[in-house]
């Protein structure tokens, strides 16, 4: 197949812009930092989307929407949340021609104005908990954009919980952690994450305590998926969310926020792609089956819709492909770099020996299959296939993590992929100096793999990194 992509071992970077452009995922927008979906990466997006809304939902968190302009004053009112944002913030200061009585920032994130509303609407300790979700764009300045992995404005979800106790909503941003974003991650998107607490150095700005699903990306590097966080009581007393509790007194609520975005579009594509082109995790894919014509004539349209019709029939999210005024191999090419899990080609040749090829994108294999017997093999190629990627993203993730004892090991294994050290050989003072390095403290971890709950406890490992 003729080259098209920038090797990923010869410059990962310009590979992973060439494959955005070339599968036609996306483009960058007209303000610096912005950036246009375009239909086969939104595609994606929404499958994403819904996945993540059903296991939401399970979680019993409803969907709502808050305002996309927030009054300047609600930011100051927790003055970690504030400062943490104040350089990435977008501030409208006119609007209708005239100067606004009051700033108001373009949303970067929804505590403060769902704080607001939390107050309004809890009363009682019956009220409790309060689990909202909403889907949204937030923005954020970027000085260094890039298309999915950091731009100036972006669309996620982000929830919003409050809770009578903090053991509550410990237990609440957990069951999100876990259930909710590791499942979608792992079994849906395929990507075997390391799910850990972050250092209170790497913490989300007013939280009290933050958990986080980190990938390793093909190159090495360590991408933050989604994160979860322990807010305690600062928001609550920010904004006065509390309740009556059952004893008659007054209390403040704890509360909870976590978020996932189109970044993990970009992880989708840093994990799974090759030099042909993206591969998406049959689960995933919008498309999972493509049967293509490979040349008209001798019954070959008719065959491959009636596969088309079958496949559909058994489940399979399918499209037909009869362009055959466009060359098949410049479809193919297309199809590749789209990374549609298994292609159906249908030829004038294979047919008068009563066969379709069976192409599967994770090794390019094909297979002449009787085309009574494509359904079935579509479907078992599906079933495989899913767990194809998600061992070799686990195995290029094994290669390249290394135990080590001390921070200057960590900071030299960092240079190609993830290190494993004691987090009382880091320390505060360490992850400083790793930072200077471009390194991060990527999460922390218990020896048997489990989350911690606070970075006190004793024998921790420290995941360190380089990332995006």
């Amino acid at each position: 197949m003729a080259r098209v992509l920038t090797p990923r071992a010869e410059d990962f970077p310009r590979w992973y812009q060439d494959l955005i452009a070339k599968a036609k995922l996306a483009d960058n927008g007209p303000v610096r930092g912005t950036m246009v979906i375009r239909p086969a990466g939104y595609a994606i997006w929404e499958r994403m989307q819904a996945e993540m809304d059903a296991r939401i939902k399970a979680a019993g968190a409803e969907n709502a929407y808050f305002p996309l302009f927030i009054p300047e004053s609600y930011l100051k009112r927790e003055a970690q949340h504030v400062e943490g944002f104040s350089p990435e913030l977008a501030v409208v200061t006119h609007g209708g021609g005239k100067p606004l009585a009051e700033p108001v920032v373009v949303r970067p994130t929804s505590e403060t104005v769902i704080g607001e509303f939390m107050a309004k609407w809890i009363d009682s300790y019956r009220d409790l908990p309060l689990l909202l979700n909403q889907w949204a764009n937030v923005v954020r300045w970027e000085l260094r954009p890039r298309i999915f992995l950091r731009t100036s404005e972006f669309l996620w979800q982000e929830g919003h919980t409050a809770h009578a106790t903090r053991e509550d909503a410990r237990a609440y941003a957990r069951r999100i952690l876990h259930e909710a974003y590791e499942d979608l991650m792992v079994n849906v998107i395929g990507i075997p994450v390391v799910v850990g607490l972050k250092t209170t150095r790497e913490r989300f700005a007013g939280a009290t305590a933050t958990y986080t699903c980190e990938g390793m990306m093909g190159d090495g590097k360590a991408l933050q998926l989604g994160t979860s966080h322990e807010l305690g009581q600062n928001f609550a007393k920010a904004f006065d969310i509390s309740y009556s509790s059952k004893e008659g007194g007054r209390e403040h609520a704890w509360t909870t926020s976590w978020g996932t975005s189109t970044r993990m579009l970009g992880g989708l594509i840093m994990a799974h792609g090759d030099d042909n082109g993206l591969r998406v995790p049959p689960k995933l894919a919008p498309i999972q089956a493509y049967v293509m014509v490979v040349k008209d004539g001798d019954g070959v349209g008719e065959a491959a819709a009636k596969l088309r019709d079958g496949l559909r029939d058994a489940g399979v999210r399918v499209a037909l492909d009869d362009r055959t005024d466009t060359p098949f191999g410049r479809r193919a090419v297309d199809a590749e770099l789209r990374g549609y899990p298994v292609r159906v080609e249908v030829g004038p040749r294979d047919l008068a020996a009563g066969n379709a090829v069976v192409v599967r994108r994770t090794d390019g294999s094909k297979s002449p299959t009787p085309v009574a017997d494509v359904v079935g093999a579509v479907l078992a190629a599906l079933e495989t296939d899913q767990q194809v990627l998600h061992d070799q993203a686990l195995a290029n993730r094994e290669s390249r993590t290394v135990e080590v004892a001390t921070l200057a090991e960590a900071i030299e294994a960092a240079a190609t992929g993830w290190a494993r050290v004691p987090w009382s050989a880091v320390g505060v003072a360490g992850e400083a100096e790793a930072n200077g390095q471009g390194v991060t403290v990527r999460c922390l971890l218990r020896a048997d793999g489990s989350v911690p709950d606070s970075e006190d406890e004793p024998d921790l490992i420290a995941i360190l990194a380089r990332a995006y």
